[in-house]
This record gives C-alpha cells, sequence and structure tokens, in this order.
C-alpha cells in the first residue's frame, strides 16, 4: 500500500543493512509516521509485547526475524529452541506467531547450524511475500461480496460496511484482511463507505484503521463502539466485516474484544458477519474457543488512560476513571461459529464449521501434530 503516493510494506530488510529490518512504530500513529530499526531478538520481543508491532499476520512475520537474530550470536539447537519459545510467549492469543516460529524451527532444525542464519533470512523473508500474496486473495474472494452487494442495490447508493479493530495493511505485511476487500472495491470504483469502531482501549480503529481508510481515500466515519448495533437497526450497515487473531477447526473466532458484540448486534438485525483471515490464522488443535482459547490480559492502565493530542499537538494521555478505581482488560473476545456467516481466506469462502475448513482445507487438521 501506499503512504503519500510512496508504496511501503509493514516490515521489510533495508537493502544497505540486511541484518536489520524496519517497521512502524504503531503507537505513533496516525500522529508520528515513525521507523523502527529491530536487529536483535529482545528488540524484536519488546516491539510486539509493547504493541508497537500488532496484527496477528505480522507479528508472526517480525518473530520469524527475531529468531534468526538470535542465532546470529548462537545457532546451536538449544539456542533455537529457547528462543522460539521465548517469542511464542509475548503475545498468547494471535496463533500466526506461534505458526510462523513452528514454520521457522521446523525448516533450522535439520541444517547444520552453520547454515541457520542464512536460511533463516530466507524463510522470514518468504514468509513475508506469501503473506502479501494470500492478503491479496483474500481481498479478491472478499470483494466478490461487495460486488453482490453493489448490484443488490442497482448500482444506486453507498455500501456500507462496518469494521472492528484494525485489520488492514498496518497489521500485516501488506493489504490487510478485512479491510484488503474494501480497499479493492474502491480502487474498482464500487463507492464504499465504512462505519470504524473505535476500538477501545487501544483504538485501533479510530487510530489505525482511520489513518489507514483516509490515506487510500476510502469514505470512513468513526463511531463509539457502542454504535455500531443503533447502525444496523436503523439499515445503515450492510456488511460486517472483521479480521481475527485465531480460528479454531469448528470455525469459533478470536477477535479484538468487542467483537462479539457485534456479531450478536449483526445476527439480530440479520447483517452478515464476514471474518476474513489466511489459513496461518486456523488453529487445528483447538475445537472449543471459549474454553481452549487463552485470552490475553493487559496492563490495566490501557483502559484507566486514554492517548491523543493535546491543544499543543504534543502526543500524551489523560485519566478516564477515578484513581482508586481498577480496571479489567481483557485483550480479546471469542465469537462461536453459529454468529458467524462465512470466513473469507484465500483459498476462497467457506461457513464458519468444521465441514466447511475441510471442504477449503482437506487434511490439514490431520496433518497438524497435537499440542
Amino acid at each position: 500500500m501506499k503512504i503519500n503516493g510512496t508504496p511501503y510494506r509493514s516490515v521489510w530488510r533495508p537493502l544497505n543493512d540486511r541484518k536489520s529490518i524496519r517497521i512502524f512504530d504503531q503507537t505513533r500513529l496516525p500522529w508520528n509516521l515513525e521507523e523502527l530499526e529491530l536487529r536483535d531478538e529482545e528488540a524484536v520481543a519488546h516491539a510486539i509485547c509493547t504493541m508497537q508491532v500488532r496484527g496477528a499476520p505480522l507479528i508472526g512475520a517480525v518473530a520469524a526475524y527475531g529468531l534468526v537474530f538470535a542465532l546470529q550470536n548462537d545457532a546451536s539447537d538449544a539456542s533455537l529452541e529457547k528462543s522460539a519459545a521465548a517469542l511464542v510467549e509475548t503475545r498468547p492469543t494471535a496463533i500466526n506467531l506461534r505458526w510462523a516460529i513452528e514454520r521457522m524451527v521446523n525448516h533450522l532444525r535439520p541444517l547444520p547450524a552453520s547454515q541457520r542464519v542464512e536460511a533463516g533470512y530466507l524463510e522470514a523473508d518468504a514468509i513475508c511475500d506469501e503473506d502479501v500474496q494470500v492478503n491479496e486473495a483474500i481481498g479478491r474472494h472478499g470483494l466478490e461480496l461487495i460486488r453482490e452487494i453493489w448490484e443488490r442495490k442497482g448500482r444506486q447508493g453507498t455500501v456500507n460496511l462496518l469494521t472492528h479493530c484494525n485489520a488492514g495493511w498496518i497489521a500485516t505485511v501488506d493489504w490487510g484482511t478485512a479491510l484488503a476487500p474494501i480497499y479493492m472495491a474502491h480502487d474498482e470504483g464500487i463507492p464504499v463507505h465504512v462505519w470504524v469502531d473505535e476500538t477501545r482501549p487501544r483504538n485501533q480503529g479510530s487510530l489505525l484503521t482511520a489513518w489507514e481508510l483516509g490515506s487510500h481515500g476510502v469514505a470512513h466515519t468513526v463511531i463509539a463502539d457502542n454504535a455500531g448495533g443503533h447502525y444496523m437497526q436503523a439499515g445503515r450497515v450492510d456488511m460486517v466485516i472483521v479480521g481475527t487473531d485465531r480460528v479454531t477447526a469448528q470455525g469459533d473466532v478470536a477477535n479484538k474484544i468487542g467483537t462479539y458484540l457485534k456479531a450478536l448486534a449483526a445476527r439480530d438485525n440479520n447483517v452478515p458477519f464476514w471474518v476474513a483471515l489466511p489459513s496461518s490464522t486456523i488453529d487445528w488443535r483447538v475445537q472449543d474457543g471459549v474454553k481452549e482459547i487463552p485470552i490475553e490480559e493487559r496492563s490495566q492502565d490501557e483502559v484507566l488512560f486514554v492517548p491523543g493530542l493535546d491543544a499543543h499537538g504534543n502526543q500524551s494521555r489523560v485519566r478516564v476513571a477515578p484513581e482508586r478505581s481498577p480496571a479489567a482488560n481483557p485483550a480479546f473476545d471469542v465469537t462461536p461459529a453459529r454468529l458467524v456467516t462465512g470466513l473469507i481466506t484465500e483459498r476462497g469462502r467457506c461457513d464458519a464449521s468444521a465441514a466447511g475448513l475441510n471442504r477449503l482445507f482437506p487434511g490439514a487438521a490431520r496433518e497438524t501434530p497435537s499440542a
């Protein structure tokens, strides 16, 4: 995607320093577009934990490079296993992180220690390149749904979409998942408008999704998280489309906290609720998302304080609760498969069910080792 006309990916290796990677510091967006240089495992782990880098596919890609960085000083089996375990623990809910690390370990373990670093860089590069291709394919399959809505409207008016959190290009290596079809529809000339949930407490919607859509020229409106149901009741939402951090073998969906409530409102108002994801987000080892997916609990300060710009244009934060009031901060919730209209993957669309997933990915569950 482009920023001020210049194409970017969300992670890249500079041509003049191939032993480092660059990312955008997402905690500084949209106020400042700042690049971060990462060149060791500790810096990568810190960036993931603090959400300087976020989005399930992007986390996996960046973590893959983090594993290579760790091997530059010690490429032994012990170092490989230790660093892999440490990186997986940085964000427990997003399955792409574990998927990418397991892919790296399985690729590198059979190789002599002397070959692991160079092979690791190439494999991490491949993960990034594949992510771009996968997300572009997701975009094409999701675009068909937007086209269908546009045709049903007689090519009149606007296609109104609602999304939660940020599942755009800044959350992947490029294109995004839930936003990829929206970008393609806009580029095709379909008049789309996006209701952007602010997505408290970290405001990934109002900060990141709004920034992305605005930069690409897509019409959008930021709304409070509690407003989505109202607009669905009023007939002003044609489709809800979100991303996900983990999908179970039965089609349950773990996504940013608040997604479950949007699915309930969509069901009550007969609004289609679609989830866009790469196959690397499917956790074939998990059946019951509510019972089995670990939900990350983050700092209560993310709830008690809100970031923004002060009157002087300086990035700041203000407290929004009494000093003695504690807060709980689950980062994700689980939407049961029964509330999901369907899943959009790189191989096409399917029902949110074991049968639907197995139709698109035959044998994948059998090929996945048990936890």
